[in-house]
C-alpha cells in the first residue's frame, strides 16, 4: 500500500449489462443536433455528444435522488448529477451525420448502489469536488460562448467570418468531455486509459491545468513518479493556487522517500485551503517518517477534527501511537477506522500487529484471519500471522504462513528473515541460513538478518564468518550487535 495516495477511492466504471445483476439501470436518451452553416461534423458531434450526456446524467440524478440512500445525502439534484459526472461514463449507442444533422443515441449502465457509495466518498474530498464543480462550470461557459460566437458568426456571414474562436471554443468542449472520461477512468482504476483521455484533453487545451493534475495522479498510481512530479509541476504552474495539485505533488515526492519536500507541499496545500484534511493527514505521514511522532500526531489530530469519519486518520494516528510504543491508544484509533470501515484491511492488520506486541498472540491472529479474509493476497497479513504462530511456539503453521507470504511477495526480505527464525526454532538450520541469505540478498543492509547469521555461523564455531556478519550488523546500527561486540572487546 502505497503510504502517501490517500487510498485510491475506486469508483466503479459503471459499463455493466442489465442482465448481469438485477441491481442495474439502463438509462437511454437520444439527441439530434442541428448544424449550423458553421459546423463542421467534429464540432457538430462535440455539441451532440454534450447534450445527449446532460439528459442522460439529468435522469440518472432524478433516479438517484428518488430512489436511493442518495437522498439522505442532503445534496440538491444540479450537485448529484455534478458528482456522477465523474463516477459514469457514457457510451455510444449508435450515430448518424448526413452532413446536416448529427443524431446520437448513448446510454448509461449503473448500479445505483455502487454509483451511491461512489458519490458518498466522492464528496468528503472537498478538493475533488470543487474539480468537478468547476468542470460542470467549465462547460456551461464553453457552451454560453459557442452560442455567442454562433450568433456573432451569423451576423457577420457577409463578411467570411473567422471561425478560429467558434473552433477554439468547440476544442474547449471537447477538452471537458475528454477530462471527465479521464476522472471516470482514474476513478475505477484505469490508470492507462486515463493517461490517455487528460492527453487527449491537454492536446485540446494545452493550458488545462486539472488535467495536468490528474495525469500526473494516473501516472503516479502507475509508479511513475518522475513524469507525475513533471505534470503536477505543469498543473501548478498554470494554477498556483490549486491546493490539490500541491498535494498530489507533496503524496509523489513522500513515495520517493522525499519527505521534507513533501512537508512543503502539504504546507502549500494547506495554506491555501486550512480545511484540507487529506493534506493535514499526509503531512502526518510524512512528519511520522522523519520520526517527529509528535508532530505527525498533532496533523493527524487536526484532520480527524475536520472530519471525525476520516477513518484512514484513525489508522494513521494508530500507526504513530505503536511507534511511540502506546500500544493501547493505537488499538483505541484502529477500533475506531474498523468501526467507521469494517472492511478497512490494513486497520485490522495494524490492531493485529499492536496485539502482538502486548501479548495477545492470538487476538492478533483473529485480526490478520480477518485482514486475510478480506483479502487473500495481503502478503504481510501472512507474514504477521506467522510471527503471531511463532510467538505461540506453532512453528511449522509460521512457516506454511511465511511460504504464503514469500508466494505472494517473493522480494519481501523480512518474509525470510521470518521464516529463517521459524527453521531456526524446528532444527532445520540448512533452511535457516539460506533464508537468512537470500533475506540479505534482497536487502544488503538487513542489520537483524547480518546479526542472526552471525550468531548461527558462531553456533558452528566458525568466529571469523560470526564476527564479520555481527561487525556487519553493528556498522549498520543493530544494538544487539554492538551490545556484544563491546562486551568481547571488538571495535567495528
Amino acid at each position: 500500500m502505497k503510504k502517501y495516495l490517500i487510498p485510491i477511492i475506486l469508483l466503479p466504471l459503471l459499463a455493466f449489462s442489465s442482465l448481469v445483476s438485477a441491481e442495474t439501470k439502463t438509462f437511454v436518451k437520444e439527441y439530434s443536433y442541428q448544424a449550423s452553416e458553421y459546423d463542421s461534423k467534429v464540432s457538430c458531434r462535440a455539441l451532440a455528444l454534450e447534450q445527449v450526456k446532460r439528459l442522460l446524467l439529468e435522469e440518472l440524478g432524478t433516479y438517484l435522488e428518488s430512489d436511493t440512500e442518495v437522498k439522505n445525502f442532503q445534496l440538491t439534484k444540479d450537485q448529484i448529477i455534478i458528482l456522477t459526472a465523474g463516477i459514469v461514463r457514457t457510451e455510444i449507442i449508435e450515430e448518424k451525420w448526413d452532413g446536416k444533422t448529427y443524431s446520437l443515441k448513448a446510454k448509461i449502465i449503473a448500479d445505483p448502489n455502487d454509483v451511491a457509495s461512489s458519490i458518498e466518498k466522492l464528496r468528503q474530498d472537498r478538493q475533488k469536488t470543487r474539480e468537478m464543480e468547476e468542470m460542470r462550470q467549465r462547460a456551461d461557459e464553453e457552451l454560453k460562448e459557442i452560442e455567442r460566437l454562433r450568433k456573432e458568426l451569423e451576423i457577420a456571414k457577409a463578411e467570411k467570418p473567422n471561425l478560429s474562436q467558434y473552433n477554439k471554443a468547440i476544442n474547449g468542449l471537447s477538452a471537458t468531455d475528454w477530462f471527465q472520461k479521464g476522472k471516470a477512468f482514474e476513478n475505477a482504476g484505469n490508470h492507462k486509459q486515463a493517461i490517455e483521455a487528460n492527453t487527449r484533453a491537454i492536446e485540446l487545451d494545452p493550458k488545462y491545468a486539472y488535467a495536468f493534475n490528474n495525469r500526473g495522479t494516473a501516472y503516479g498510481n502507475l509508479g511513475d513518479h518522475r513524469q507525475a512530479i513533471r505534470d503536477y509541476n505543469r498543473a501548478i504552474e498554470l494554477d498556483p493556487k490549486d491546493a490539490a495539485a500541491y498535494y498530489n505533488r507533496g503524496n509523489t515526492y513522500g513515495n520517493l522517500g522525499d519527505y521534507k519536500q513533501a512537508i512543503r507541499d502539504y504546507d502549500r496545500a494547506i495554506e491555501l485551503d486550512p480545511k484540507y484534511a487529506y493534506a493535514f493527514n499526509n503531512r502526518g505521514t510524512a512528519y511520522d517518517d522523519l520520526g517527529d511522532y509528535r508532530q505527525a500526531i498533532r496533523d493527524y489530530d487536526r484532520a480527524i477534527e475536520l472530519d471525525p469519519k476520516y477513518a484512514y486518520a484513525f489508522n494513521n494516528r494508530g500507526n504513530t501511537y505503536g511507534n511511540l510504543g502506546d500500544y493501547k491508544q493505537a488499538i483505541r484509533d484502529y477500533n475506531r477506522a474498523i468501526e467507521l470501515d469494517p472492511k478497512y484491511v490494513n486497520a485490522y492488520s495494524n490492531r493485529g500487529v499492536a496485539y502482538g506486541n502486548l501479548g495477545d498472540y492470538k487476538q492478533a491472529i483473529r485480526d490478520y484471519d480477518r485482514a486475510i479474509e478480506l483479502n487473500p493476497k495481503d502478503a504481510d497479513a501472512f507474514n504477521n500471522r506467522g510471527t503471531a504462530y511463532n510467538d505461540l511456539g506453532d512453528h511449522r503453521q509460521a512457516i506454511r504462513d511465511y511460504n504464503r507470504a514469500i508466494e505472494l511477495d517473493p522480494k519481501d526480505a523480512a518474509a525470510y528473515y521470518n521464516r529463517a527464525i521459524a527453521y531456526g526454532k524446528i532444527g532445520d538450520h540448512r533452511q535457516e541460513i539460506r533464508d537468512y541469505n537470500r533475506a540479505i540478498e534482497l536487502n544488503p543492509k538487513y542489520a537483524k538478518a547480518y546479526y542472526n547469521r552471525g550468531i548461527y555461523y558462531s553456533g558452528l564455531g566458525d568466529h571469523q564468518q560470526a564476527i564479520s556478519n555481527i561487525k556487519t550488523a553493528a556498522r549498520l546500527g543493530d544494538k544487539k550487535a554492538q551490545d556484544f561486540l563491546r562486551s568481547k572487546g571488538i571495535g567495528w
